[in-house]
């Protein structure tokens, strides 16, 4: 799993004009599934992502996770996150994991992020969605599963 984590003062996403997930100042995520990816990937990424400390504290240093700050989550399915650009300019998607498996894996992962107590929205699955923040620093962190080796 990839998942791009950015520090917000606040983000939305809109399908067919209507907003379906919005949040004040905390983290978007936008969350590439793999189709080697499973539920162990998502628990060490849920755990990584509520305890990284890229949060200012009270001297401007970043020393605070997102539930220190108790901060909201938005997160956004990104099959795009897996592209393969190596061989020509047209990106292939062929990794990205089928929806029949990247659906409850997406599910699992907002339900675990959810668990801290945190306001918690989503986008929806495979939606053209468009979205919008106000990236705050910028911050902005890519994590991939793979590396929790």
């Amino acid at each position: 799993m990839k998942v791009v984590i950015q520090r917000v003062s606040e983000a939305s996403v809109k399908v067919d004009g209507q907003t379906v997930g919005a949040i004040e100042k905390g983290l978007m995520l936008l969350i590439g599934i793999d189709e080697q990816d499973n539920f162990p990937d998502a628990d060490w990424l849920v755990q990584k992502i509520l305890n990284l400390r890229i949060f200012s504290d009270a001297v401007g240093k970043m020393n605070l996770s997102v539930k220190d700050i108790e901060g909201e989550i938005l997160c956004i399915s990104q099959f795009t996150l897996i592209a393969d650009y190596k061989k020509g300019n047209r990106p292939s998607f062929i990794k990205a994991s089928k929806p029949e498996k990247a659906i409850p894996l997406f599910e699992y992962f907002k339900n675990e992020i959810s668990k801290s107590g945190l306001k918690t929205e989503s986008g929806i699955f495979g939606a053209d969605m468009k979205v919008s923040l106000l990236n705050d620093g910028p911050v902005t962190i890519l994590m991939d599963s793979i590396t929790k080796i």
